[in-house]
Parts: structure tokens; C-alpha cells; sequence
């Protein structure tokens, strides 16, 4: 079961796709999205990591930060953002332990070796604000996360 709201978000500390870390305890004071991705090299993730990197001016204006997570090493990351042209948006690699991070959060699937596709938004407190989970398939909706990051 993933996290709920109102529940203290589990610290982490990842690689993105330049290998500089990104510890999630360093964003104290600043909202989190951390948008879930089963993998790289698909095109419902790159739609979503697109939609990241279109609207980082956004989330900048919230005090909010948006990253990229998935269980690909930060190598996959790095010649994927590339690839879509990603520059602003950090793509972690949840890579090892095994979606070590993912798991901490409830999003893991265990018998397929990803994570669900998911946004976490993490408020400036280190609290859990809002989960939603989709279905593997499905393109989350970047304005209802916006919106519900307005209401904070």
C-alpha cells in the first residue's frame, strides 16, 4: 500500500541522470513532486517526464520541485533525457537497491520489478500532501497536479 497523506515522507538520497545526488532532506522548505515512472524508454514515461520539463517554470513559481523517478540506473537516465531533450527536470535512478526508494514509498511491484506510475507531492514540512496512483498505461494529468499544488 503506498503512503498516505499526512505521513512523513521517507528520505532518500539518488543519482540523477548527471550523477550529482539529490538528498530529498536538502528540500526542506520547498515542495516535492516526485512523479513515479515504471521505466525509461517508453512513451507514456517519456510523455510524463515531458510534461515535467514543460512546466518547470511552474512548478519553480510554487516553490516545488519535480523529479523523475524510475528503477534505471542513472547512465539509462542520462542518454534518455538526451534523447527527449530534457534539461531542467532531474531523472533519479532508483536503481540500487532495487527500487530501494520506490519500495520506502509503497509503490513498488514486487513481481514485475517496478514501480507504479505515481505522483507524490511532499509539502514544505516533509509531510505527504497528495498520492495518486495510475494505471501502468495511463498519462497522469500534469494540471491537476498543478492545481493541487495552487491550493497548498
Amino acid at each position: 500500500m503506498p503512503l498516505e497523506v499526512g505521513d512523513d515522507a521517507p528520505d532518500f538520497t539518488l543519482k540523477d541522470q548527471n550523477e550529482e545526488k539529490f538528498h530529498a532532506a536538502d528540500c526542506k522548505g520547498k515542495r516535492v513532486l516526485l512523479s513515479f515512472h515504471p521505466l525509461a524508454w517508453t512513451q507514456v514515461c517519456a510523455d510524463q517526464m515531458k510534461s515535467l520539463e514543460a512546466n518547470q517554470d511552474a512548478f519553480a513559481e510554487l516553490n516545488t520541485i519535480a523529479v523523475g523517478l524510475s528503477v534505471d540506473s542513472h547512465v539509462s537516465k542520462k542518454a534518455w533525457a538526451e534523447s527527449l531533450g530534457i534539461k531542467k527536470t532531474r531523472l533519479l535512478a532508483d536503481f540500487w537497491p532495487h527500487g530501494g526508494v520506490a519500495k520506502s514509498y509503497g509503490l513498488f511491484i514486487d513481481k514485475i520489478g517496478i514501480s507504479n506510475r505515481a505522483n507524490v507531492i511532499v509539502d514544505e514540512n516533509g509531510d505527504i500532501a497528495f498520492v495518486k496512483v495510475y494505471d501502468i498505461p495511463q498519462l497522469p494529468d500534469i494540471t491537476e497536479i498543478l492545481d493541487f499544488i495552487r491550493t497548498m
